[in-house]
């Protein structure tokens, strides 16, 4: 399922282009760099997230490291917004403040924001490109709101339907790719999508 350059496109057909995990675990159950490199699938997505959007005030993207920086890059390109990177502890080259977080595997981590990395009463968005058990975003919540940050919106491409990430839904303005009830949903719960049984890396 492709795009052409000027016919129509069908609805989310890039998602179909993202790669199944094969090494185990300790890594996101998909991958999104095929869809990434993929020029048209890459806009598309973003038209897409862009649209979702409107009407959504922002004034500084937040993404997390790694693939949330792709992403949140592009989303502030295109508001014409800055960028801010929250990484891994241990990255950044300026002060920070961490925090522990639990991520989807149950290992413990730490995650690190420059110090100051805004004003207060800035609104910021924040994105990844997976939300699962949540835990990661919860780190990266506490951050901003630590610098007292406003406004918290989240983006990503898949968030499943857990309770940590119910309770995020509740609380935030939530924008993802794959949206709560559709088909792409109920696969992403099962953390298998049907075109994995085709997908070719080639």
């Amino acid at each position: 399922m492709t795009r052409t350059e000027k016919g129509p496109r069908d609805a989310r057909w890039y998602l179909s282009l993202m790669s199944p995990n094969t090494k185990g675990d300790q890594f996101a159950w998909f991958d999104p760099t095929s869809l990434y490199i993929n020029a048209a699938a890459f806009e598309d997505l973003t038209d897409d997230l862009m649209a979702d959007l409107e009407g959504v005030a922002f004034d500084v993207v937040g993404g997390l490291d790694a693939m949330g920086f792709v992403l949140a890059a592009a989303i502030a390109a295109r508001r014409k917004v800055g960028f801010l990177p929250i990484r891994k502890a241990g990255k950044l080259c300026v002060e920070t403040d961490k925090v522990r977080f639990s991520n989807y595997s149950g290992r413990t981590q730490d995650m690190e924001m420059r110090l100051p990395a805004f004003a207060p009463g800035t609104r910021v968005l924040l994105v990844d490109q997976w939300i699962e058990t949540g835990g990661t975003m919860e780190g990266a919540i506490e951050l901003v709101e630590r610098q007292q940050g406003t406004g918290i919106a989240l983006v990503a491409i898949a968030m499943e339907d857990t309770p940590r990430a119910k309770l995020l839904r509740d609380r935030f303005t939530v924008v993802t790719a794959i949206k709560p009830g559709t088909r792409w949903q109920e696969e992403c719960n099962a953390q298998t999508l049907s075109s994995f049984a085709t997908s070719d890396p080639a």
